[in-house]
């Protein structure tokens, strides 16, 4: 057995049947790796004694799922009507527009921040009342800072 199938099984171990369990062990994996690696999607599926089909449609499913590694900054800004209606859309083509290789885009539609919109999550830090100009700065400050 290879060391990584040691980690992989070590992690989702603590979640072998328990009902509900797979849920919770993809949210491990993910943690661990920063995506869950469809080459682990065999091992995880025989494991908690599903299909290949079924683990692929949950990690498909489920939005806080990533099944490729991210750039080393997670940017969401929501989608919401609340934060539409102040600019929201245009703030996400302005973001995407500066082609940021370093960053992951996410949707997102609801940061829970809806009277200071458009809200934006930079590495799970949420700000308020977004424009192109505050991005850019948010952004730039967050490249600085070395993300583990």
């Amino acid at each position: 057995m290879s060391n990584i199938e040691q980690t992989l099984l070590s992690i989702i171990e603590p979640f072998e049947g328990k009902e509900g369990g797979l849920l919770p062990a993809l949210h491990a994996l993910q943690d661990h790796f920063g995506f869950i690696e469809k080459a682990i999607v065999p091992l995880v599926a025989e494991r908690f004694n599903r299909t290949r089909a079924d683990i692929f449609g949950v990690i498909s499913f489920y939005a806080d799922f990533r099944s490729e590694k991210p750039g080393r900054h997670i940017v969401k800004i929501c989608q919401a009507e609340a934060c539409q209606s102040v600019g929201s859309r245009e703030l996400t083509g302005h973001a995407q527009a500066q082609n940021l290789r370093d960053v992951t885009f996410e949707p997102v539609y609801c940061l829970g921040n809806c009277a200071c919109g458009p809200a934006v999550m930079i590495d799970e830090k949420v700000y308020g009342r977004v424009d192109n100009d505050r991005f850019d700065a948010l952004i730039k400050n967050h490249q600085q800072i070395a993300k583990p």
